[in-house]
């Protein structure tokens, strides 16, 4: 499934990668080839490796998500990203398509989030509860088609299921999610939920670099948002 035309960055050290919907980041408990996986394997072939290679998972995005993944090239791009994870010196950016009109046209929401692993499943509270976390995120009204809302997502915390979490809470299920409360799939079984950029101070050339990943462009509704705001 991985095309090098899904790299969106790539030098010596990193590699950033537009994720299609369905795949995993990592291998899970399926069959399917993960996305580290195949990233490997094609940079194995075209540089002609002959050992093995190289690939740290500095973060990761729900198998039904697509969007911008990184991926450092080497132990000491992995080692200061990672720091920088965990400082939250990383802005990630989602695109979200909901339903259920706004609001407010801006608007932050802080909630308490509960991870249920049994069932891979987040729930967001408005009082703390034993073992949650607080999580935070922002978001923006960007644009209106006939029946959804494209929402611009600032994720200042980063939590289990998060955005789904949240937005679900305040009665704004992402599109296709039906484990938080929309109450039809989308065909390809995937959500309308998409890494749309991110951006950080290289690990090693010390340079801000900001990468934004195009939506999925099988998709007329994804399509019609992303061309309303050019």
């Amino acid at each position: 499934m991985f095309n090098k035309k899904d790299i969106l960055f790539e030098d010596n050290h990193i590699m950033v990668v537009n994720k299609i919907i369905g795949q995993a980041v990592q291998a899970d408990n399926s069959d399917d080839i993960s996305l580290e996986d195949e990233i490997k394997n094609f940079i194995k072939v075209r540089d002609e490796k002959p050992g093995n290679v190289f690939l740290g998972v500095v973060h990761r995005i729900d198998k039904p998500v697509s969007g911008a993944v990184v991926f450092a090239k080497s132990a000491k791009a992995l080692r200061r990203l990672n720091e920088m994870v965990k400082e939250r010196n990383i802005t990630k950016t989602y695109w979200a398509i909901v339903s259920k009109q706004p609001p407010v046209e801006v608007q932050e929401l802080t909630h308490y989030i509960l991870r249920d692993s049994k069932k891979n499943r987040s729930f967001a509270y408005d009082r703390e509860k034993r073992g949650s976390k607080v999580a935070t995120l922002s978001y923006e009204l960007l644009c209106v088609s006939q029946n959804f809302y494209l929402l611009d997502v600032n994720l200042i915390t980063g939590r289990h299921h998060q955005i789904r979490a949240q937005l679900s809470k305040v009665g704004m299920p992402i599109k296709g999610d039906l484990k938080y409360g929309s109450p039809r799939s989308n065909k390809g079984g995937g959500i309308c939920l998409h890494a749309r950029s991110i951006e950080f101070i290289h690990p090693v050339t010390k340079e801000n670099l900001k990468v934004t990943a195009p939506v999925p462009q099988e998709d007329n509704l994804w399509r019609y948002f992303e061309g309303c705001l050019k």
